[in-house]
């Protein structure tokens, strides 16, 4: 059973004075009707028609949209009294939301804070600050670090997104803009390699010549070491990388350029996660590769999948290298999601 579900609701970039160089919200929101608190209330509605008869433990209002806190206060509160009203009948659980590290201030955190918002979530991409100038945020990195503690001084749960490959990164400074999360602190994390939008500045360079998007495999690279580092420091990573939507659509007619969009990106990086942590394993045995050997791969049943590989990679990958290994893949449900075991039999 479902243990844990979200409702969505986007609200656009209504009143983003910021033209990030990878993002087409204006002109999404420039041909979008605004969203009525009526809206608000039919979609909690909609959503809790199908989660309440199956008993979800834990439900959450969010406002998507990347600037929530930058919307006139007047509209912010309209929306969260809703979501409120919901909250303190016990239909919904948690209010969640997506913003900006420079919509953060004193004021907007008390008005959170009064309608009993949970999670605040910081669209903040990179922590260097040559990345966040190429791509047009309108801050510096030390924005990001002010408004997350105060944040997390008023009790909210903290939550940072990071996007990989933008003009100007790096796999170093991927990297470093890890363990500056891990130092920030927060309890969630979102990474997502940059996509190449069409009606984006960013869409104009790479046009130009003048941006090349990062390669599936390098983009899997990137976003493999930053998950590494924020799993191991105990983050929840909630996503890597974007939702297969309508919008998003790969293709000659499509939203998206380049080949760095995969629908089942996570599995991928996962995957490569997997391999790695079987291969570090063998390697500490005294097994030799040279010689007929039968070996067990431990998962639970939620990770076999992923130690097995999207279109069973992994399982491909070591028949190939270690042609004289007899695998059987068995399940363990006392491991815990992704993580894995071996066992050598003689």
């Amino acid at each position: 059973m479902k243990t844990h579900a979200i409702i969505p609701i986007f609200i656009p970039h209504k009143g983003c004075p910021n033209d990030c160089i990878f993002c087409n919200q204006k002109k999404i929101t420039a041909r979008q009707a605004a969203i009525t608190v009526e809206d608000v209330k039919n979609t909690i509605e909609t959503w809790l028609s199908t989660l309440e008869p199956r008993g979800v433990e834990t439900i959450e209002v969010a406002f998507f949209g990347g600037s929530f806190t930058g919307i006139p206060m007047e509209e912010q509160s309209a929306y969260l009294k809703i979501a409120k009203s919901y909250k303190d009948a016990g239909r919904i659980h948690k209010i969640h939301m997506s913003t900006r590290p420079d919509y953060i201030s004193k004021e907007i955190l008390d008005n959170l804070k009064a309608y009993d918002v949970d999670t605040i979530e910081l669209g903040v991409q990179s922590l260097d600050d040559e990345v966040l100038t190429r791509a047009g945020r309108g801050h510096d990195a030390a924005v990001v670090y002010e408004s997350s503690q105060l944040i997390k001084d008023y009790g909210f749960e903290l939550g940072i997104q990071l996007m990989i490959g933008l003009p100007g990164d790096t796999l170093e400074k991927c990297i470093y803009s890890a363990h500056e999360t891990i130092r920030i602190g927060p309890t969630i994390a979102r990474l997502y390699p940059t996509i190449v939008i069409n009606d984006t500045e960013l869409y104009n360079q790479y046009k130009r010549g003048e941006y090349e998007p990062l390669t599936q495999d390098e983009a899997i690279r990137r976003t493999k070491e930053m998950y590494k580092i924020l799993d191991d420091a105990g983050i929840n990573i909630i996503r890597v990388g974007l939702k297969s939507t309508d919008f998003i659509n790969d293709g000659e007619d499509g939203e998206i350029n380049g080949g760095t969009y995969h629908p089942a990106f996570r599995q991928l990086v996962e995957g490569e996660i997997a391999r790695e942590r079987i291969e570090e394993k063998l390697s500490a045995t005294d097994f030799d590769p040279s010689r007929k050997t039968k070996v067990d791969f431990f998962a639970n049943r939620r990770s076999m999948s992923t130690l097995i590989g999207h279109k069973q990679k992994n399982k491909r990958y070591f028949l190939e290298k270690y042609p004289h290994l007899d695998v059987l893949y068995k399940v363990n449900d006392s491991l815990l999601n992704n993580q894995y075991e071996i066992e050598i039999k003689e």
